[in-house]
């Protein structure tokens, strides 16, 4: 295939990837990924550029988001996350994909039953309180999950926010600036294995930094209830992605 076709679809993988990351406040990771594996790259490859891709993009969603952002969530979630995905990403590989799939989706429907709580079962919903403890450890969890999978928390960081009390926008929010964070370290590994390819990262990158601002902006004009429904839609849909190519 021309190096110039590789290219553009490089730029458009990054560009569906990053909108869908500024609009739910996901990483990206599990539409880019498959997609860049799709496209002829390695799996691990696909790992590595969309956790160096994933700070970026969601600097430019958290950037956007700015005031919805909750500074305290963030800190004890980004620490933990921090810790679970270089672990995560030192473990990748090693834990069979079928059974980690099975674990991403039992957490996926938790989490969007979570998404949902307050409106089927609104005095457990307003009971729950997430302390630093609890943050640090349920970032730490995802974190790790995901990362062993190649990718970033965030496809259930928003739905998880949600769950425990935040509105649907701050979640969003919340989620891009922790997700600047917890692949920094995962990326670094897969960088020094040598499994990051720079021409497909550099145009995937460029493609998803301008979706993740144009996702951003569809988002903040977005009524909460469509991007509950469309976040719970999309979780549960690439969950299950997981398992068709696990299987």
């Amino acid at each position: 295939m021309p190096q110039i076709t590789l290219i553009v679809i490089y730029i458009c993988i990054g560009l569906f990837a990053g909108f869908m990351s500024g609009m739910f406040g996901i990483g990206g990771g599990a539409v880019r990924i498959p997609l860049l594996n799709l496209a002829g790259l390695p799996l691990l490859s696909a790992f590595g550029i969309n956790l160096f891709i994933v700070p970026f993009s969601s600097l430019v969603g958290a950037v956007s988001q700015w005031r919805n952002i909750d500074k305290e969530k963030a800190i004890y979630l980004g620490l933990g996350g921090i810790f679970g995905a270089m672990i995560g990403a030192f473990l990748s590989g090693l834990i069979p994909t079928l059974i980690l799939a099975v674990i991403f989706v039992a957490l996926s429907l938790v989490i969007v039953l979570g998404l949902f709580l307050d409106r089927i079962v609104p005095t457990l919903a307003h009971k729950i309180n997430l302390t630093h403890k609890s943050a640090f450890a349920s970032s730490f969890f995802l974190s790790l999950i995901s990362a062993i999978r190649g990718g970033s928390p965030g496809s259930l960081f928003p739905a998880f926010l949600k769950a425990i009390g935040c509105d649907i926008h701050r979640a969003i929010a919340t989620s891009l600036c922790v997700t600047i964070f917890t692949c920094i370290g995962a990326a670094i590994i897969f960088w020094s294995r040598g499994d990051i390819i720079w021409l497909p990262a550099i145009f995937a990158l460029i493609g998803s930094m301008v979706g993740a601002r144009l996702g951003s902006a569809v988002s903040l004009k977005t009524k909460s209830v469509w991007l509950e429904i469309g976040l719970g839609i999309l979780v549960m849909g690439l969950a299950f992605i997981t398992v068709y190519e696990a299987v």
